[in-house]
């Protein structure tokens, strides 16, 4: 879901291009001062770990997109300081002209930097903070990146909130689950089977279910028939769309409040001269395609059984090669690098493995 809105946000602001590039900077100057930014966390000052080279491109910009759980109320007796709900690498490759995204499950399997210790890969900004989770990435991937964004499930409801609700089809599973948990407060559980606008409290219930059976204990369906965590960002996908959709509805004036509801729940190591000379080098590519990754890739992993990793509670997704169940993430690290630094985003990306045979593959 916070892909949604940070790239709402780009989208929001570059579109005041219109008003041109200097009148952009007076204009949205205002509202980015509303970020908060982070000075002691700069990912270019990031020291990585000892004998991690990471691999970067001067025509290729890559951002982490963050997205917390951190919230005010307490939940079960206890405040929730936050995890990192979704964890995306923004490209903008310059070189090729496109955008990508690339989704890193949270439940991966990685070796968290600083630690001896194989863990789901959203338990390393407890072990060092947003830092721990870049020198996590280049330990894991050997992928450079030149900044961060983190956004809260704050954010998300304001900015649904304040494009009037968004349209999705709900299942009967869907309905059924998101009518008892606590994810919807308790004045939003009139939701109904088939197509329905959805304000932010819902939406966000509706983008955190992942492994949920409803209340007669059926597994929750999505309208296109996923289930468990490819249901849960098929549903984020779906959001974003009708995000983008009905943003397309609204005046201008309009994306410029939302950005402002937005700013808010922010938090940044770039500087205004940077994201404004990010935002130039999108409007000079001129496209709005997003192209999107999921890693680990297809076929590229295997679910963990309980107690194999004894830092891991539950079951987890382990990177392999592909071709056996070893526990081999290079694989995954060369797909990543394959669609970050050389895939030009015309066709659909497809990894074509030369580890692989013919046999093998089929």
């Amino acid at each position: 879901m916070w892909k949604k809105i940070v790239l709402g946000i780009l989208i929001v602001i570059s579109a005041a291009v219109g008003f041109g590039i200097a009148k952009m900077q007076s204009i949205m100057t205002g509202t980015l001062n509303q970020v908060t930014r982070d000075t002691e966390n700069v990912f270019k000052d990031v020291e990585l770990p000892e004998g991690v080279a990471a691999e970067s491109d001067d025509s290729v910009v890559n951002i982490l997109l963050v997205g917390s759980d951190k919230r005010v109320e307490k939940i079960s007796g206890f405040r929730s300081d936050g995890l990192t709900d979704a964890m995306m690498i923004a490209t903008m490759d310059k070189k090729h002209g496109a955008l990508k995204l690339t989704t890193i499950m949270r439940d991966t399997v990685a070796r968290i930097a600083g630690t001896e210790e194989d863990r789901k890969i959203n338990s390393a900004v407890n072990n060092g903070g947003i830092k721990n989770l870049y020198k996590t990435i280049a330990l894991n991937y050997h992928i450079k990146l030149d900044g961060y964004v983190l956004v809260t499930f704050t954010a998300f409801e304001n900015v649904v909130n304040a494009v009037g609700g968004v349209e999705v089809e709900l299942t009967d599973t869907e309905v059924r689950y998101l009518n008892m948990t606590n994810y919807v407060k308790k004045q939003y559980h009139q939701l109904k089977v088939g197509k329905q606008t959805l304000n932010g409290n819902q939406a966000l219930g509706y983008c955190r279910i992942r492994k949920g059976k409803d209340k007669i204990g059926e597994p929750v369906v999505t309208a296109s028939g996923m289930i468990d965590d490819y249901g849960r960002t098929w549903r984020q996908r779906t959001l974003l769309s009708a995000i983008f959709t009905k943003m397309k509805t609204l005046p201008k004036a309009k994306w410029l409040e939302i950005a402002e509801k937005v700013a808010q729940c922010v938090k940044t190591d770039l500087d205004n001269d940077s994201i404004y000379g990010y935002l130039e080098d999108i409007i000079m590519m001129g496209t709005t395609k997003v192209n999107q990754l999921q890693i680990p890739y297809d076929g590229y992993y295997r679910y963990t059984g309980k107690g194999e990793f004894p830092y891991c509670s539950g079951s987890g997704l382990v990177p392999t090669n592909g071709i056996s169940s070893l526990y081999d993430a290079s694989a995954n690290e060369d797909i990543m690098k394959t669609f970050i630094f050389k895939y030009n985003g015309k066709d659909e990306f497809v990894y074509q493995d030369p580890n692989r045979t013919e046999t093998q593959e089929e």
